[in-house]
């Protein structure tokens, strides 16, 4: 055990500035009331003491206290953060700074002792970030759906209204007399050639669509009587020999019309002729007066069809 007269006075003027036990430890408890080994006091060095028991990390008077805290940043190495202050040793607020700094540069310590572990990668983002330089491409939006509107069916043309017979005809006589009419209206022919032309018929055929016996290509056609003059057919009896066209043209009631109507407006003034000069000068007969007979049957037909 050393002399208590210089342990006593640590802070004398004869006192060892440079001994270890000058230095109050750090990790020496402060709250404990028996020392582990017991030590003689006066009481001169008690006032001395107490000062150190009070605040073990205190720097004496007129002395500067270092505190080092030391701390990991990052991973570069460790950083000394020091402190230094200079005040009166019973200063309680200074005293706590310094033990606050010694607990936590503890703390550091051993808290480099763990072992580090890797951050964990970041989980990538379910959308990927766009590009800035590569232009977008907008996606095409489908198109809506246009309905096509259904094209209306054509009407059907209506079907020609059948007039009832008149002036003594048959169903057969007076359907080839309104076909007569029909073409003649059609052609732009005046209700005087209409008249004319359904006047020679009656006298040429009596309005029946002959068949030639002399030809018997004519019988292959529709027909409804046979004839045995020369090879005149058809409602006008008109000769393939002659230049009226072929026999299958002129057993058509409708051509075997225009042909005639056409040879009749050939004829200058045939509006003011007679209706027997006018119909001879068609069809050139042996019996020219014979179509005026006709005549005002053939206008009660005409009549009748135009309505």
């Amino acid at each position: 055990m050393r002399d208590d007269g210089t342990l006593d006075d640590q802070y004398g003027l004869g006192g060892s500035a440079d001994r270890s036990d000058d230095i109050s430890s750090t990790v020496r408890p402060t709250g404990s009331a028996e020392p582990a080994t017991p030590r003689r006091f006066s009481l001169g060095s008690l006032r001395t003491r107490l000062p150190g028991f009070a605040n073990p990390l205190a720097a004496p008077p007129g002395r500067t206290r270092l505190a080092v805290a030391t701390g990991a940043v990052c991973c570069l190495g460790l950083i000394g953060v020091s402190q230094v202050s200079s005040g009166p040793v019973n200063d309680p607020a200074t005293a706590m700074s310094a033990q606050e700094a010694a607990e936590r540069a503890t703390a550091d310590a051993a808290s480099r002792g763990m072992a580090r572990q890797a951050p964990a990668p970041a989980t990538p983002s379910a959308t990927p970030a766009a590009d800035p330089d590569v232009t977008s491409t907008p996606t095409a939006q489908p198109k809506p759906t246009v309905k096509s509107t259904p094209k209306a069916k054509p009407k059907p043309k209506p079907k020609p209204t059948r007039i009832a017979p008149v002036a003594g005809l048959d169903r057969a006589q007076m359907d080839n007399a309104t076909t007569i009419v029909r073409t003649g209206r059609d052609m732009g022919v005046p209700r005087r050639g209409l008249i004319i032309a359904v006047a020679t018929a009656m006298q040429e055929s009596n309005l029946y669509n002959y068949a030639s016996g002399v030809l018997p290509e004519s019988q292959n056609y529709p027909h409804q009587a046979i004839g045995w003059d020369h090879d005149s057919v058809g409602l006008f009896q008109q000769r393939p020999s002659s230049g009226w066209g072929t026999v299958a043209d002129l057993m058509k009631p409708a051509y075997a019309t225009r042909q005639f109507l056409a040879a009749l407006e050939q004829i200058p003034g045939w509006q003011n002729m007679a209706l027997t000069d006018a119909a001879q000068a068609v069809q050139i007969s042996a019996f020219p007066w014979a179509y005026a007979q006709h005549e005002w049957r053939a206008t009660e037909v005409v009549d009748a069809v135009l309505g």
